[in-house]
């Protein structure tokens, strides 16, 4: 049975990282941290390396979507590090071009010193560089005009995502050697442990000619991507999620070769196949349904609105009840705290989100009207587009556009700045016969409701499937899942 669709938007439902994170994160990997045979320092440290500068053709199922250029020179105490990525990206029929630029300054074991990391696409900007002393990060943020310092205590050297496979190639690569180092990584703003396995050799051709290469694999999060090394370390391949490949080219082919053209639909091909169309997903109290292939995050699926025993998982409507609308709201205690805080890309204590937050909140009620009235100022003011760049609340009130993820962290920065304990939440919703990777709120007013700033929606539908909830960091588990997550719909009650 054909039934009726949603609203025809500009939607881009885009992997939680923001798109980019594809590509650049799946370049590392994240699983648990093993036992190695030798000290991280000793494994990675090669004297002998002095410096490399590779051009590579990015695909995505044989179509060039772009290219990457990686440079490193010695330098006394180290390394210099370069690496410039650019794509030609397509999200829900938008084809975007996506620039990112990282600079780093990296010591002879390749752990890092200094960065820059840049990004760039369409009228969004955004940048970050840090600096290592001892035990301390301290990174500066700019975002279109907003500028933010942090420091983060580190627990171990770290080591940029782009220069780890660099770093255990330019070292003994033994088979069935493994590895856990931690790593800055820009995009998560935070550290990370990637799970690194050197597998076996294996034939590859390479520019028309057969080429004998190491294989190796790293793990993000249960994101895998493969490297061939040859004997040389030269890296000749890397593959990845969505089809997404890099090859060594020439600086010639890189630039002058194959055209650019726009990815397949990323957004789409990310997504899953649903075996029912659900007319109204808003009309819906109750959804049951089987899920597969979620790879030992069954915990991530359980509590609040969703209950599940493998396989099935039932979604039931929160109610708003009148005592939550009726009375102004208790003030949270101290377990809230953390959802409470501003955080680098849901800057809650800026000047301009707690003055707009005052405006758009004086003369509520309680928690409910609050949250309703920034709703609905986001319904208004903020475009809904794709857009290929951090997500950054204070860069999306500057540019008033972006698709769910930029809704979620304006939305979260505005509620916590008028003391409303708030969420993210990132899994799957579904659209027009799919579900599509997605991000929105949960909000504290008396119990936890989610709130979808995309979709207009509090509480959200019941298609909303939550697989991750807190923070922008915590939205990266949902890569492991791509490709691999399953869902049959069972039942939907009105």
């Amino acid at each position: 049975m054909t039934l009726p669709r949603r609203h025809n938007r500009w939607l881009s439902l885009i992997i939680f990282a923001s798109l980019f994170g594809v590509l650049m994160l799946y370049r590392t990997g994240v699983l648990h941290r093993t036992p190695t045979e030798k000290g991280t320092a000793e494994f990675l440290l090669n004297e002998n390396f002095q410096g490399r500068n590779a051009w590579m053709n990015i695909f995505q199922n044989h179509r060039k979507i772009g290219f990457s250029h990686t440079r490193y020179v010695k330098v006394d105490g180290g390394y210099q590090f370069d690496e410039t990525v650019f794509m030609k990206i397509n999200t829900m029929g938008m084809i975007q071009d996506l620039g990112l630029k990282t600079r780093g300054r990296l010591n002879a074991d390749f752990s890092l010193a200094s960065f820059v990391f840049e990004v760039s696409s369409g009228r969004f900007s955004f940048s970050a560089q840090g600096n290592v002393s001892d035990d301390l990060l301290t990174l500066v943020i700019d975002g279109d005009g907003t500028r933010q310092e942090t420091r983060l205590t580190l627990t171990d050297r770290i080591y940029l995502p782009s220069g780890i496979l660099q770093a255990a190639v330019s070292g003994n690569l033994t088979p069935g050697k493994q590895m856990a180092v931690r790593v800055f990584d820009p995009i998560a703003m935070g550290q990370e442990t990637i799970h690194l396995e050197v597998l076996d050799q294996e034939e590859i051709h390479m520019l028309g000619q057969p080429r004998t290469a190491i294989k190796l694999s790293l793990k993000y999060k249960g994101a895998t991507q493969l490297a061939w090394v040859d004997e040389q370390g030269d890296i000749l391949k890397e593959q990845g999620m969505l089809g997404i490949t890099l090859e060594k080219t020439t600086r010639e082919e890189a630039l002058n070769g194959i055209p650019v053209q726009p990815s397949q639909d990323l957004t789409r091909l990310a997504s899953i196949p649903s075996n029912i169309e659900i007319a109204d997903p808003a009309a819906l109290q109750v959804l049951k349904a089987e899920i597969s292939g979620i790879q030992g995050r069954a915990h991530q699926l359980q509590g609040g609105r969703q209950t599940y025993q493998a396989p099935m998982l039932l979604i039931r409507k929160e109610r708003i009840r009148d005592s939550l609308i009726s009375k102004e709201t208790p003030r949270p205690d101290k377990g809230m705290a953390v959802f409470l805080k501003s955080e680098p890309l849901i800057q809650s204590d800026h000047p301009a989100i707690l003055k707009l937050a005052r405006d758009i909140t004086t003369g509520a009620d309680n928690d409910f009207q609050a949250t309703q009235r920034i709703l609905a100022w986001i319904q208004q003011h903020i475009q809904k587009r794709p857009v290929l760049s951090m997500p950054d609340a204070l860069a999306v009130l500057q540019n008033r556009v972006g698709d769910c993820n930029e809704h979620a962290v304006l939305f979260a920065a505005l509620a916590r700045a008028s003391g409303i304990p708030t969420k993210l939440e990132a899994g799957v919703v579904y659209l027009k016969g799919r579900f599509y990777y997605h991000a929105w709120n949960a909000v504290y007013i008396g119990e936890w409701i989610t709130v979808d700033a995309l979709f207009n929606q509090i509480p959200a539908d019941v298609t909303h499937i939550r697989i991750t909830s807190g923070t922008p960091k915590d939205q990266l588990d949902i890569l492991g899942l791509i490709g691999t997550m399953k869902i049959h719909v069972m039942d939907g009650t009105r």
